[in-house]
């Protein structure tokens, strides 16, 4: 079977709820741009070094396929009858792991370059697509009545992604000082 359905080669694409509409629709541009950023968490997630913020990504990379589907929808009960929506406890979710982490973590005190590890690197990379796709997210419920919970979760999550960048950096700097000193002893002690 074709992946291909030649439904869009006039521009136009379906939504969730069969409804067709233009590709250039700030719909489809707002939804698009969540599932880049979908994409960009799971690169993250595969250069994680603690296994905690792998399994925190995942359980996002989720929460994002209910959310581009809810914006994927004209007519949100329909998606709301078929699948799992963005709720409260979500958006207090997020809000327990960047408090614990931001109590963990060192304090910082000036503005921070965007990543010492890789993992730190790209979860900067998902903030800032985060961002460029809250504000389309907001541009778009100016039109759009959208649940008062989805604009509280999107709202979140740059916050989210600058922590967990802080985690996997701080992570990578404790490894890195450990296998210094480590092969420092191994040449004292003749190793």
């Amino acid at each position: 079977m074709a992946i291909y359905t030649k439904g869009g080669d006039k521009g136009s694409t379906s939504l969730y709820d069969g409804t067709r509409v233009k590709k250039s629709s700030l719909r489809v541009e707002t939804y698009g741009t969540f599932d880049e950023l979908n994409a960009n968490v799971s690169l993250a997630d595969k250069f994680c070094v603690k296994a905690e913020n792998q399994e925190i990504l995942k359980k996002i990379e989720y929460k994002m396929f209910f959310l581009q589907g809810e914006i994927a929808t004209q007519e949100a009960p329909k998606f709301n009858a078929n699948s799992r929506v963005i709720t409260d406890e979500d958006v207090h979710e997020l809000e327990k792991i960047i408090d614990r982490y931001t109590t963990e973590l060192p304090p910082v005190t000036s503005f921070i370059l965007p990543g010492a590890s890789l993992a730190g690197a790209q979860l900067h990379v998902c903030r800032t697509v985060c961002r460029r796709a809250e504000r389309l997210f907001v541009r778009f419920s100016t039109d759009v009545d959208v649940r008062p919970v989805l604009e509280r979760y999107v709202n979140r999550l740059s916050d989210f992604f600058y922590i967990m960048a802080r985690s996997e950096d701080y992570e990578f700097q404790i490894n890195e000082l450990t296998d210094r000193v480590i092969k420092r002893y191994a040449q004292a002690v003749g190793r």
